[in-house]
């Protein structure tokens, strides 16, 4: 399969999930899922990432460590980039390390699928129009399983 296949489909599975409630540690579809779930089921289920579960895990483990847990996930499997393209992962700093994601789905301006706690479920919109997103002390950066040179 090409990589614009892969995107697509990453973008297309991401899409399946909007509307499913937030729920931390879950990953079903419709039935609830949280936004570090909702990566590794739309890579593993899209076939562009073996199985893997990093749970269990604390509802609030980014406001008491340091560790960069959640980007162990990311790092192991991506790259960073610079500028993002559909089915890139966009990440965000909440507490004292990166612990909110979502799948690129639009890359301008960026838009995004996740699973966001204060909407209380997953949906698909551009960063800049959600004001949490859009700080500057979020500090977003973008990884890619694909091409890393951009």
């Amino acid at each position: 399969m090409t990589e614009a296949l892969q995107r697509a489909a990453v973008v297309a599975e991401a899409r399946r999930w909007i509307g499913t409630p937030y729920h931390p540690c879950a990953d079903l579809l419709g039935i609830g899922v949280d936004c570090g779930m909702l990566l590794v089921r739309v890579f593993v289920d899209t076939g562009l990432c073996d199985p893997f579960d990093p749970r269990p895990y604390a509802q609030d483990w980014h406001l008491h460590r340091g560790e960069e847990r959640y980007l162990g996930f990311v790092f192991d499997r991506c790259c960073e980039r610079k500028y993002p393209a559909p089915g890139d992962v966009a990440v965000f700093r909440y507490g004292r390390c990166y612990s909110h994601g979502g799948i690129v789905t639009k890359a301008s301006p960026v838009t995004i699928v996740h699973a966001f706690s204060p909407s209380g479920c997953v949906l698909e919109e551009a960063i800049e129009s959600n004001s949490v997103l859009r700080d500057p002390k979020r500090e977003c950066r973008f990884f890619t399983r694909w091409d890393s040179s951009a």
